[in-house]
């Protein structure tokens, strides 16, 4: 039966994974869903884990945030913009991821996370603009900043993806040995 639930925690864990892809914090679900497995499987079980590979993942968790929050500060900060338009970029990135998974592109299977990310950045791209216009600056000047945060937000998005893909293969990892 612990075979049953270790497949059910890499399910879990890719499902995750997925939400980390739209902007959700889809990194510490997987560390809570690994935290949880672990407390619940009996150390003796075949497929067990110890509190070792939760504190892996928990900070590898935490690294992702810091990658992303970086890439999506410096996208902003290096076109010169504004705390409103960094917070309408973000803002508008969790629309955009959310709806760019629904909306998808014609690309078989891998088509919604496609769309998702790139959605994720132009909402990023459109929120800055507004934040920027709404500031009072031009549109020349709106333009560069949603273009800094598109870039952050698709950098810092990949980051804390492929973050999130080394802690699906730790536990993996784990789970067999």
């Amino acid at each position: 039966m612990s075979i049953v639930y270790a497949i059910l925690l890499i399910l879990v864990l890719m499902c995750f994974w997925l939400l980390t892809v739209v902007g959700m914090p889809g990194n510490w679900m997987m560390v809570a869903a690994t935290a949880l497995y672990a407390w619940l499987v009996p150390e003796d079980a075949a497929t067990s884990l110890g509190w070792g590979v939760v504190l892996a993942v928990a900070l590898l968790a935490g690294f992702g945030e810091l990658l992303e929050a970086i890439a999506g500060a410096l996208g902003v900060a290096k076109a010169g913009g504004s705390r409103r338009g960094a917070v309408l970029a973000l803002l508008g990135s969790l629309a955009g991821g959310i709806v760019g998974m629904f909306v998808g592109l014609p690309i078989p299977v891998v088509g919604p996370l496609v769309a998702a990310v790139l959605f994720a950045g132009t909402g990023a791209l459109i929120g800055a603009m507004l934040g920027e216009q709404w500031k009072g600056r031009n549109l020349d000047e709106s333009w560069a900043v949603g273009k800094g945060a598109f870039w952050g937000r698709l950098l810092g998005t990949l980051s804390k993806v492929f973050v999130g893909s080394i802690m699906i293969v730790i536990v993996g990892v784990a789970l067999v040995f």
